[in-house]
């Protein structure tokens, strides 16, 4: 069993996918939505499948000041959580620690391979709301022959990031990080595999990328990630010469 922890910050406008409110017509409360409809479908992923759901949530005495409100981070996912999921009990949540995010992510799947000893950990963003059950599983396969399994995503990024032994952690999640992953990896002596590239969404050039895919797949009638297409589709937001624009 593979436990697949969903690093999560709470949806909040600034906070949320900041790039994408100062470089399309999404406002910052726009780009937190999105933000939260993608985790609703990462979340809805891993539970369709047969991992196990960890939202891995940034708490806030590791949010900047600014983003801090009355409503606690772990009190805000899991009604968002709770909005996405079918079991909301069956999900466990825990607060991020360590000051970056590789530290973080490190530090959840050191824990959960040494401490609690899981078969095998997999971090992912919630960024990629075309990461699907199919994906998951397939994933938790490929971690049965070997002890690092990525998922590529554009600009040397990850949306997928699964181990059976830990890696060396620092900065791993910083830059490009799929060769610095591949490159600890070997350091490690594991045997690498890769899964499917998916976008993950955190900039324009991103959201650029994602929306001719989530159309395609809306006008053929096929699986979409439901909350991000009813989120795209809502807000008419197309590619149009080279620009996220809004229709109508």
């Amino acid at each position: 069993m593979t436990v697949v922890a969903v690093l999560a910050d709470p949806p909040r406008p600034g906070l949320a996918l900041p790039d994408i409110a100062e470089t399309t017509p999404l406002s910052a409360a726009g780009a937190a939505d999105l933000y939260a409809a993608s985790l609703k479908d990462t979340f809805r992923a891993v539970e369709r499948s047969g991992g196990d759901l960890l939202v891995n949530y940034r708490p806030d005495e590791l949010l900047p000041n600014e983003y801090v409100t009355d409503t606690d981070s772990e009190a805000e996912l899991r009604a968002l959580a709770g909005d996405a999921l079918d079991d909301v009990t069956e999900a466990r949540f825990e607060p991020q620690v360590g000051s970056t995010l590789s530290a973080r992510a490190g530090n959840t799947a050191t824990h959960l391979l040494r401490e609690e000893g899981v078969d095998s950990v997999a971090v992912a963003r919630g960024t990629a709301p075309l990461l699907t059950r199919t994906v998951i599983d397939s994933a938790a396969m490929k971690l049965r022959q070997n002890q690092t399994v990525l998922g590529p995503s554009t600009r040397g990024r990850t949306y997928y990031a699964g181990f059976t032994a830990p890696i060396d952690y620092a900065d791993a999640f910083e830059g490009a990080e799929l060769k610095t992953l591949v490159d600890r990896a070997n350091d490690a002596g594991h045997r690498v595999e890769f899964l499917s590239m998916h976008v993950s969404v955190e900039t324009a050039a991103d959201l650029r990328d994602l929306l001719p895919v989530v159309w395609s797949r809306i006008e053929t009638e096929r699986v979409v990630p439901e909350h991000t297409a009813t989120f795209v589709h809502e807000h008419g937001l197309r590619v149009r010469d080279g620009a996220v624009v809004v229709d109508g």
